[in-house]
């Protein structure tokens, strides 16, 4: 029987590569333009494509985690101004 601890990194990386996935689809679509834009400024200031990623991922994930405890729907405005505030981390709600 596995260790509750080998559970829970599971869970962490599947839901890490499903964040980032979702980030290189909006980054492809352009949709939301902010996206690509942060991407794009990020990439030019020298941080790596895989920093980035993690960086813009962490943004969706608060974002998840609000929507989630306050039983609301997406915030674009603020995960906009989140993006476009990278490397700046938002803070995350305890």
């Amino acid at each position: 029987m596995s260790e509750p601890t080998d559970i829970d990194n599971d869970e962490e990386e599947f839901a890490e590569t499903t964040l980032i996935e979702a980030i290189e689809n909006q980054i492809e679509s352009d949709n939301p333009p902010a996206a690509k834009a942060t991407f794009n400024k990020l990439t030019l200031v020298g941080y790596e494509r895989e920093d980035i990623l993690q960086m813009m991922a962490h943004v969706l994930a608060v974002e998840i985690d609000a929507i989630l405890e306050e039983d609301r729907a997406f915030n674009t405005e603020w995960y906009e101004a989140a993006l476009r505030a990278l490397p700046e981390l938002p803070p995350e709600k305890s």
